[in-house]
């Protein structure tokens, strides 16, 4: 498997050697920001939380899934969108997906119903690396870079991400894309 680099807007994928890592097992990582001197942001798109939003703010009425971002300020709301005409002081990363703005704004656009979930899509915590750190992860191949082909990455199939991406891959892969979730269980 040829791995890309990691530009923002291409996605992380775990490679099956990780399944021991709570935090990445079957993850993938849509890459928010990349940068040799400061290191590397991103978002796990496919593990959702047990929590909907209001769970978590109980000012805002909405239900939409909340996902697990990765396990840095796993305490701290995040979120990414294709909504900027909306949600002032957005960052583009690619392909019409922005990442955050101005928070006050997105409560009264969803207390208002203005936003749909696949506009959004919200995370606790991030995934983030420091210089070198994510190179040194990809030279002992714990990770695949692949270009993000979802139309919409914010109303992706989470369930069967990891698995789909796997059968995609090919060879060695395919016997992995079928493994349970815990090896030791099967």
């Amino acid at each position: 498997m040829v791995s890309l680099n990691p530009h923002k807007g291409r996605l992380l994928v775990a490679e099956p050697s990780i399944l021991n890592d709570q935090s990445f097992n079957r993850s993938i990582i849509f890459i928010t920001k990349n940068d040799t001197d400061e290191g590397t942001i991103g978002f796990i798109v496919n593990k959702p939380t047990n929590f909907v939003l209001s769970d978590l703010l109980p000012d805002i009425d909405c239900d939409f899934k909340v996902y697990t971002g990765g396990p840095v300020s796993s305490e701290n709301l995040y979120f990414i969108h294709k909504i900027p005409h909306l949600i002032p002081n957005s960052i583009e990363v690619s392909k019409g997906i922005y990442w955050a703005g101005d928070f006050e704004m997105i409560v009264s656009l969803l207390n208002e119903k203005k936003i749909n979930q696949d506009d959004i899509r919200f995370f606790l915590g991030y995934s983030g690396w420091e210089e070198n750190q994510l190179k040194d992860e990809l030279d002992i191949d714990s990770w695949v870079v692949v270009e993000n082909n979802y139309a919409n990455i914010l109303n992706m199939d989470a369930s069967e991400a990891w698995k789909k991406q796997l059968i995609e891959f090919g060879g060695k892969y395919q016997i992995w894309a079928n493994a349970p979730k815990n090896p030791s269980l099967n």
